[in-house]
């Protein structure tokens, strides 16, 4: 089986569960840190004649991370695409056991498991915060409806003011989300990498939560640590 991969959440997974298979990836796919296979641009810009001459037997790809028009390419080329949807914590695990089987994996892999079993075991919160969840700026953007990533965080007691958006990623003027009054605004590393000296001093007065992008974000082998780590990270904001 050779596969290459356009979601670097997948990229890891499969790379931890099918030693061997992966035989591409995109500039972004960053775990696990030893990675050695062909890149092939980005998420949104990958060198469709790289991948084809990959010869791959699949390739995975994600319907809010890759484009179509990049997709029916690969289709056109001849190549088979399996495209996962991941809008909350359920349905990633779904996807994840889907796409370790189609590539190859002998087993459901332990890691999946300890995963499950991580986020089953999450109390039901005691307390809920209000959040705004910027993910850009220049312009502001921030997590709308129907996103993994707010789904993560209402399951650790953090509730997306702008979780009823029509949008999934509204852009929204820093006013309004000043104006918004949260509780906490929650600031990942990725895809803007957000840091100590370039977010939070836009919300002067509001705690502010630095957190993993990758834990936030991804779903995979990080889903394991991903509540623990989340949930320390938003309680330090909030002391």
């Amino acid at each position: 089986m050779r596969v290459v991969s356009l979601v670097p959440s997948l990229t890891e997974a499969v790379t931890v569960s099918v030693p061997g298979a992966l035989v591409g990836a995109t500039d972004w796919c960053t775990h696990p840190a030893d990675l050695d296979v062909v890149r092939i641009g980005g998420t949104k810009n990958p060198k469709v004649d790289r991948i084809v001459g990959l010869a791959p037997d699949l390739v995975l790809a994600n319907e809010e991370e890759n484009r179509g028009p990049d997709l029916a390419a690969l289709r056109e080329a001849g190549l088979n695409v399996l495209v996962t949807e991941v809008r909350n914590v359920p349905q990633a695990f779904r996807e994840l056991e889907r796409v370790v089987a189609a590539c190859g994996a002998p087993a459901r892999p332990r890691w999946l498991d300890e995963a499950e079993a991580a986020w089953s075991r999450l109390p039901e919160p005691g307390t809920r915060a209000t959040a705004v969840v910027p993910v850009w700026r220049r312009p502001w953007m921030v997590l709308g409806r129907d996103t993994f990533a707010g789904d993560v965080l209402a399951r650790l007691g953090v509730g997306n003011l702008y979780g009823t958006h029509p949008e999934r990623y509204p852009k929204v003027p820093l006013q309004e989300l000043r104006d918004a009054a949260p509780d906490l605004v929650v600031l990942p590393d990725e895809p803007y990498r957000f840091t100590a000296d370039d977010g939070p001093e836009a919300f002067e007065g509001l705690p502010c939560a630095l957190v993993s992008g990758r834990h936030l974000t991804w779903y995979g082998p990080s889903l394991i640590q991903a509540p623990h780590v989340l949930a320390r990270a938003l309680r330090a904001a909030r002391r």
